[in-house]
């Protein structure tokens, strides 16, 4: 029996499949999904191809909107999706951004192995857990007023560094330097001020973590030594965090503001959640300057807690964090929308990219790649669930051509967190890790149970196909040791 996604998706190259304009009147644009076979069904049984034929819809819009292999249900926008829309007389929506403005990953190196830090992972656990503040309305230990609070979102990641969080090293690894320069603290509600200032150093809820890892495969040892990954064993940091409280209120007050907005321009949308307003419009110009505010706040979160992630491994193992090879390998946004240069039928345009759940992936010799990055690719960061594995991989020319140098951002839910919870405990599966030697610690039982291994797509589907595709590629992977979830 024939699939029934069959009867709207096209093949249209190797892990590539088009929603063609013909499927809905009013798209501007096809739809372009990135996956194997194998996960259409899910894809065609969530709906989520409704929300990528929608987002087809956007005035401005260029080339494809675009699903990347993790895509699951958003607001407004796929949770990985992408779109780019031309700023002469296209759009922002904030729902191609999220409500979690600039949620992204840091990497961290170390110079130590998974046999030095296995007898003392339980100690690293619970000092880690102690040091970063987790869990739903988690306050941090950083006192701030609102005027201190407008220069983090000026600054950004440089506000850390000023503050004794950190090296200057760590900003030259930080896309966009940790630093979007159009940030106006004007543009940003009090009631998003008064969110922001008790939770900055927080890892907060949901799918957020810190997670100690050590490296189980090397697929191009080039490229891993140049981001200092030498060996299997190796011990790794991850941290996937954002904006918190701050940046869910930034969103909510835009989504209501660009509502008005769509309204006032006579932009007809298929789905409400879809509300934008013309890019070079005062509506437009206002988001994108509380969005860069929102993107520097989750910049200096990250910052912060690697600076007490770097005090922990010291007071753990009786040495200087640069003792221990303790160095930022790179931070990448998942949430966000920029206004970048790229080659659209010949031309060079000026467009405003849209990533919900989705990693820039920028090739080799782009000018925006660290000097240090620049012979092999921007690095690109996949985290899995805290029972697989997360990846590492580089931006390709593919990615620059097909997706305005985009890929996927994790694995990508199959289950809600409502169905997570119904169909296991947070006990048992605490219980089911610690049997297999991976440590979990977390606020509660009940946000185990919503992050379950079972509730999300398996990362290495999810990256062979972005590999398979070419729009990025596979440095090196890492399991889990210690893993403190929000």
């Amino acid at each position: 029996m024939s699939a029934p996604w069959r009867s709207v998706f096209k093949q249209a190259g190797e892990c590539r499949w088009e929603i063609p304009v013909s499927y809905k009147e009013g798209m501007s644009v096809p739809g372009l999904i990135f996956a194997s076979e194998s996960m259409l069904d899910h894809i065609w049984e969530e709906h989520v191809f409704q929300q990528v034929a929608n987002v087809a819809f956007l005035p401005g819009i260029v080339k494809y909107s675009l699903a990347m292999p993790d895509i699951h249900w958003g607001y407004g926008f796929p949770i990985g999706g992408v779109a780019a829309t031309r700023v002469k007389d296209g759009v922002i929506s904030p729902g191609g951004v999220g409500f979690d403005i600039n949620c992204g990953v840091r990497l961290l190196r170390t110079s130590l192995t998974a046999a030095e830090v296995r007898p003392k992972i339980e100690a690293l656990v619970a000092a880690l857990f102690s040091a970063v503040p987790s869990g739903v309305g988690s306050t941090g230990n950083i006192k701030l007023r609102e005027k201190e609070l407008d220069k983090v979102l000026i600054n950004g990641s440089r506000w850390a560094i000023e503050h004794g969080y950190g090296e200057p090293r760590d900003v030259t690894v930080t896309e966009e330097s940790g630093c979007m320069k159009d940030a106006n603290p004007d543009k940003v509600s009090s009631k998003a001020k008064k969110r922001g200032i008790p939770q900055l150093g927080t890892l907060g809820s949901g799918n957020h973590f810190l997670e100690v890892q050590a490296v189980d495969e090397i697929y191009d040892k080039d490229a891993a030594k140049v981001m200092g990954i030498h060996d299997t064993g190796q011990v790794l940091v991850l941290i996937h965090t954002g904006s918190r409280g701050f940046g869910h209120e930034v969103c909510t007050d835009y989504v209501r503001l660009l509502g008005e907005a769509a309204r006032k321009y006579g932009i007809n949308l298929p789905d409400r959640q879809l509300a934008c307003a013309p890019v070079r419009e005062t509506e437009g110009k206002d988001y994108l300057q509380a969005m860069a505010c929102a993107a520097n706040y989750a910049w200096v979160n990250r910052q912060c807690i690697t600076h007490w992630t770097r005090q922990v491994f010291q007071e753990v193992f009786g040495k200087s964090y640069r003792e221990l090879g303790m160095e930022q390998v790179y931070d990448v946004a998942h949430n966000i929308a920029k206004i970048e240069q790229h080659i659209i039928d010949g031309k060079k345009q000026t467009l405003c990219v849209h990533r919900k759940g989705a990693t820039r992936a920028l090739p080799a010799g782009h000018p925006d790649v660290p000097d240090i990055y620049r012979d092999v690719g921007q690095p690109v960061l996949i985290p899995g669930d805290m029972g697989r594995c997360s990846y590492i991989l580089v931006g390709t020319d593919t990615a620059m051509s097909e997706t305005f140098g985009s890929t996927c951002h994790g694995a990508g839910r199959v289950q809600s967190r409502a169905a997570a919870k119904r169909s296991q405990r947070g006990s048992d599966i605490a219980q089911a890790l610690a049997a297999r030697g991976i440590l979990v610690k977390a606020e509660s039982m009940s946000s185990l149970a919503e992050e379950a291994s079972a509730a999300y797509k398996d990362v290495t589907e999810v990256v062979d196909v972005a590999h398979r595709s070419g729009i990025s590629r596979k440095i090196a992977r890492a399991v889990p040791l210690g893993v403190i979830k929000g």
